[in-house]
């Protein structure tokens, strides 16, 4: 694995603080397979990237959805090899929407944590114009954790904030319209069901669903962005 970023690599124990868990745990979770080695630097000092701490991220997430270790390590083992900390970022989003409600309070330093990054008040300010949170008052922040990694890397795109939040009103729009088609087509389907089987029949769907969105999606935006790529040449 090679680290080609920007930022400074990290040692084992700079990766542990930024991801808020023990070296141990970072020890840990690489014998059993759930991070990969390290860079090897000068010293034989271990080097670690972006793609770790988003990978840390995603196990954390996963945990806090009560998945146990077993089923943490089938679910990384399914992931495609060669995943960016973008890509890992997505996927901790599409965890995070599992959950029914994925709003907390937190405090700055907990929300730069799970950030991965210091913020600025300018960053803050624009989270809160994303409504990816909202000032809780005595230093403390609502945050929706689902939506925190997408906003943190929103901050770096170079779109005026009108466009980022005009995106995101078409965004909602759209899901919003696909959402309600889907619970009617489901509500069709199991409308003679016990209402057990309704409950875990949508327990189940839900996560199949939303990948399914996100991969139909991704589909669909690459081929319109390589249709449009293709004009300009």
């Amino acid at each position: 694995m090679t680290i080609e970023t920007d930022e400074p690599p990290l040692t084992v124990d700079e990766l542990a603080a930024r991801a808020g868990v023990t070296v141990r745990t970072v020890r840990f979770y690489s014998t059993r397979g759930l991070l990969p080695p390290p860079v090897i630097g000068p010293r034989r000092v271990g080097h670690y990237g972006p793609e770790h701490l988003a990978r840390l991220a995603l196990i954390e997430e996963l945990q806090r959805q009560g998945m146990t270790l077993a089923a943490i390590e089938r679910y990384l083992d399914r992931l495609p090899p060669g995943l960016d900390a973008h890509d890992l970022a997505v996927h901790r989003a599409v965890v995070a929407s599992w959950a029914p409600d994925t709003v907390e309070t937190v405090s700055r330093e907990e929300l730069q944590r799970r950030a991965g990054r210091p913020l600025s008040e300018e960053d803050v300010r624009q989270l809160v114009a994303m409504d990816v949170l909202e000032t809780a008052g005595a230093g403390t922040f609502r945050v929706d954790s689902g939506l925190l990694p997408l906003g943190v890397r929103l901050l770096d795109v170079p779109l005026s904030q009108e466009v980022i939040l005009a995106a995101r009103t078409a965004l909602i729009e759209h899901a919003r319209a696909a959402a309600q088609e889907l619970s009617r087509l489901l509500r069709g389907a199991v409308a003679e069901r016990d209402a057990r089987d309704v409950r875990s029949l949508t327990a189940q769907m839900h996560p199949l669903v939303v990948q399914a969105l996100l991969t139909t999606f991704q589909r669909s935006l690459r081929d319109e962005l390589r249709q449009w790529s293709g004009r300009d040449q």
